[in-house]
């Protein structure tokens, strides 16, 4: 499982022009599930970016947490990431989970961070969404499980 996460000053997404979910400061998490993925992969993802730490101290220097500082997280399955490109010019999903059973590990995944943590906004699988942000610094990290 991969998560593509970016320090944002606020984010949104957008289905046929209506807003379905949005943050102010906080991470904007674009998940890729891939065919081995299970429960525990997502469950070890999401503990590492609650605490993964990229918000500035007072000090100036990455020292807090989205959950330190009380942010959002807004979760955007994005199968795009699970695709391998490391040959030719188009990328290969093989790699990715299938959709039903990616959907119900992407369901799991929010479950979890919407008990673990608040507030948590999401894009709807599946769907062709807009995504908007304000990417702040930029800081942005690829996540492995």
């Amino acid at each position: 499982m991969r998560a593509l996460i970016q320090r944002v000053s606020e984010a949104s997404v957008q289905i046929n022009a209506e807003r379905v979910g949005s943050i102010d400061q906080g991470l904007l998490v674009f998940l890729g599930i891939e065919k081995n993925d299970v429960q525990a992969d997502a469950d070890k993802l999401l503990d590492k970016i609650l605490a993964y730490r990229v918000f500035s101290d007072a000090e100036d220097k990455m020292n807090l947490s989205v959950r330190d500082i009380k942010g959002g997280l807004l979760v955007v399955s994005q199968f795009t990431l699970a695709a391998v490109t490391n040959t030719g010019l188009r990328p290969s999903f093989s790699s990715a989970k299938p959709p039903q059973q990616a959907q119900e590990l992407y369901k799991h995944f929010l479950e979890q961070a919407r008990t673990q943590h608040n507030p948590v906004a999401s894009g709807e699988f599946g769907a062709n969404m807009q995504v908007s942000l304000v990417n702040d610094g930029p800081v942005t990290f690829l996540l492995n499980s």
